[in-house]
């Protein structure tokens, strides 16, 4: 199975995003350095890694990367109940972010994603 043309997916707190792009890579959040590579989420696997990991965070962003230019690097690798998840094992260089949006959360606490990713 190839994944070159995939996007994959970053959930990060602004404060986060705003020390990467003035960094020029984002090393990952202290349990990303703890396991030795950045998590990443795929768009089948995004609101559930919301709920998960970020229940009740707002003012998060959400990184688009392409899967190519950085594929060398990722281990597709088994999480919940089995699913693959794609993990990087090095830094992420901003220039490979190609879109960033801004996530939030409704009255319920649910985080609204973007339309195209629903």
């Amino acid at each position: 199975m190839t994944h070159t043309d995939e996007i994959i997916y970053r959930v990060l707190g602004s404060d986060e995003w705003a020390e990467a792009l003035s960094a020029g890579q984002y090393a990952g959040a202290p349990h990303d350095i703890a396991d030795g590579f950045i998590h990443f989420s795929t768009q089948d696997t995004l609101a559930a890694t919301l709920a998960l990991h970020y229940a009740g965070r707002d003012h998060l962003k959400l990184l688009h990367v392409p899967l190519a230019p950085i594929a060398a690097k990722i281990k597709w690798e088994p999480a919940r109940g089995g699913t693959l998840f794609p993990h990087l094992y090095d830094v992420l260089a901003v220039e490979h972010v190609t879109r960033v949006d801004d996530i939030r959360i409704d009255e319920d606490g649910v985080h609204i994603l973007p339309e195209d990713l629903r």
